[in-house]
């Protein structure tokens, strides 16, 4: 194995929608559980981290799904402020630096990509490079996202692994020959690294 992707959401750092989502409780009448179904279940996500749509079109539409009466920049910080780190992935990104190429591969979008940089700058500079949907124009599992990755990566694709909580984010990488481990908090990632002949 020469290249290690890392998703971030649910891997590096966790995130809560509902953080978010409880602090604009008091600007609407709709419950945050009501607010999640009409951003979450609806395609606005997906334009956004794909860049089919701009952050004021991302805030427009939030505001007039979700009934909102606050400022455009609360909401904006709100979204924001999602992600708590996972001690066990930084701890283990460092150990893996000095024999192996590191990349981060994120569905995500520019308000949570400004804060996640700086909050997470200390491990994230451990990465060769940040390989961000929104920047790039694609999502995960497409293959597209892959290929981007392995381009930086500049080796075979089965030189190539992918650590992500989503099962269809690993089945997309496996589908062009990567390795894949679909990750689980505390739930032996050290021992499958192993089995894959990744030294920690």
């Amino acid at each position: 194995m020469k290249t290690i992707v890392f998703d971030f959401g649910n891997v590096v750092g966790f995130f809560d929608h509902f953080r978010t989502l409880r602090r604009l409780e008091p600007y609407t009448d709709l419950t945050a559980q009501q607010m999640f179904h009409r951003v979450y279940g609806s395609d606005l996500e997906d334009a956004f981290e794909s860049n089919r749509i701009d952050e004021s079109e991302f805030v427009r539409r939030f505001i007039d799904l979700c009934r909102l009466s606050c400022t455009p920049e609360f909401l904006i910080a709100a979204c924001a402020d999602i992600f708590t780190p996972n001690p066990e992935i930084c701890g283990l990104i460092p150990r893996l630096r000095p024999r192996y190429q590191l990349l981060l591969g994120s569905n995500t979008n520019c308000i949570h990509s400004r804060l996640y940089r700086r909050q997470f700058a200390e491990v994230l500079r451990h990465f060769d490079a940040l390989v961000l949907s929104h920047e790039i124009g694609v999502r995960k599992p497409q293959t597209a996202f892959f290929e981007h990755c392995q381009a930086l990566a500049d080796g075979r694709a089965d030189e190539c692994l992918l650590i992500d909580d989503v099962a269809a984010n690993v089945e997309g990488a496996r589908a062009i020959g990567w390795q894949g481990i679909v990750y689980q908090p505390n739930h032996g990632l050290s021992d499958r690294l192993a089995a894959l002949g990744v030294i920690c």
